[in-house]
């Protein structure tokens, strides 16, 4: 066997020899659309062109006459096959602590559209063109509908209702820390500062777009799917489980080069399951490849929120409390992705300073626009960015220089282990060598004070070891 990796002594930490490159600088990669099957057809999804509406009325009929066409499918067949809704979050609860709305998602709405690109029709045929030619032929009668879009804006009272169960387009609420703990920090405190931020909603635009081919196994009674996805395991259990009811052992997932993901490609989209669907139908294979302007309305976007971040300060600058309340756009559906970046990795707030006392909340709201998800460290970088420019603020109003805020604050060396009311906790190697490189820059070089000045690594998770190695 050639380039044999070798395991180092201390390999925790150590780069890891890249195998895969030669394969893939050479063309010899399997992405999603490099999958192809005999006998296969090509599928093309009909999508609203309209935020918010109500279907009044869909007409196939010249969909399903044009050249090549095998079948146009509606909600209303995918319902008469008996297949259930995407996965939502049921895990979740209103402010009142009653279960969240549970949104109901069927690859192919049948009443009412809730976000541009929300699905409505498969036109599946012989070739690619021919499915996008007739796809043109359906004819879809819309009632539009008042539409929420702005994060800010949709939880306003008189905001237009995604969904008439959840009136207030409240989603979910969830918060962590002690809230009285922290109120009475901030009425102690001799200074308070306050930043309003927003972080802007984003598209993943992965390397390759998605795309899913989809087999049925007549003989065996098995369906197969071919996709670009990180958690195979995961999905297939989604599908066996919840749309498709049956067992797991009936359905197989087969993943080959991710195609660039980020997070986006982390769970169930509608046409994971319509290819599948329409393959068992037709009795051949099924291709679905989406466009660039098609992924940017159905991906998952990452982000969006509208946060408001507090610290209460005495008079030395120490840090009393942090007060941190989030706005999440989670979209049009709550999927079990939506609260993971506004609540799995909040703990990231404590940064890797000594705070006493730490209250979160993070608030879902629902808007017209497609469902968000994690992306690029799925709540990490919100949470960072909140700390560390609420300490810069601080250091403003106060006249502190900011290097020096934070050198204040920073957890001690006995202080690796010691969780913050959060329930995080702080791993630290030795920081004041890298204090003293970031506070000695030459006098007229602009520097950006971090929590570099610290040199601490924050983990919401694990804490390292005080007899573990330091860095010089």
């Amino acid at each position: 066997m050639s380039n044999l990796v070798t395991v180092e002594k201390f390999a925790i930490g150590q780069s890891v020899r890249r195998l895969e490159d030669p394969r893939l600088i050479q063309g010899f990669g399997r992405y999603s659309d490099d999958v192809s099957l005999p006998h296969q057809a090509y599928a093309v999804v009909v999508r609203s062109p309209h935020a918010h509406a109500r279907i009044r009325s869909l007409d196939t009929a010249n969909a399903r006459g044009a050249p090549g066409v095998f079948a146009v499918l509606t909600g209303a067949d995918l319902a008469a096959d008996g297949l259930g809704d995407l996965p939502t979050d049921k895990t979740r609860k209103r402010r009142d602590g009653s279960p969240a709305f549970a949104t109901p998602r069927p690859a192919l709405v049948r009443d009412r559209v809730r976000h541009v690109g929300d699905p409505v029709a498969l036109v599946v045929a012989a070739t690619p063109d021919q499915a996008v030619d007739a796809a043109e032929l359906v004819t879809v009668d819309y009632d539009p509908l008042p539409a929420v879009a702005a994060t800010p804006d949709a939880a306003r009272p008189g905001a237009p209702a995604v969904w008439a169960e959840a009136p207030d387009n409240v989603a979910f609420v969830w918060e962590a820390g002690n809230k009285d703990t922290v109120a009475r920090a901030f009425a102690s405190a001799t200074h308070v500062t306050r930043l309003d931020f927003v972080v802007s909603r984003v598209a993943a635009a992965p390397l390759e777009p998605r795309g899913a081919v989809g087999e049925w196994d007549r003989r065996s009674g098995r369906y197969t799917l071919h996709t670009g996805i990180q958690a195979p395991h995961g999905l297939r259990a989604l599908l066996a489980d919840q749309i498709f009811r049956v067992p797991q052992s009936h359905l197989r997932v087969v993943t080959g080069e991710v195609g660039g993901s980020f997070g986006m490609r982390s769970g169930v989209y509608p046409e994971h399951a319509l290819v599948l669907w329409a393959a068992k139908r037709l009795g051949r294979p099924v291709k679905w490849t989406s466009e660039r302007r098609e992924g940017f309305v159905t991906d998952e976007h990452g982000r969006d929120n509208v946060s408001t971040a507090e610290l209460a300060l005495d008079a030395n600058g120490k840090f009393l409390a942090l007060r941190v309340a989030i706005t999440l756009n989670v979209g049009a559906y709550l999927t079990p992705r939506s609260a993971g970046p506004g609540t799995n990795n909040v703990g990231g707030v404590a940064g890797v300073y000594t705070t006493p006392a730490i209250h979160v909340q993070t608030t879902g709201v629902f808007s017209n626009t497609t469902p968000t998800g994690p992306y690029r460290g799925a709540g990490r970088p919100e949470a960072t960015y909140a700390i560390e420019r609420v300490i810069d603020v601080a250091a403003l109003e106060l006249k502190i220089d900011p290097v020096e805020l934070r050198r204040r604050r920073c957890h001690s060396r006995q202080a690796w282990s010691s969780p913050t009311t959060a329930a995080t906790s702080a791993s630290a190697w030795t920081w004041r060598s890298a204090s003293r490189t970031v506070r000695g820059s030459r006098s007229g070089v602009p520097r950006r004070a971090s929590a570099a000045s610290c040199a601490v690594s924050a983990s919401p998770t694990r804490s390292r070891s005080p007899a573990g190695p330091t860095r010089p």
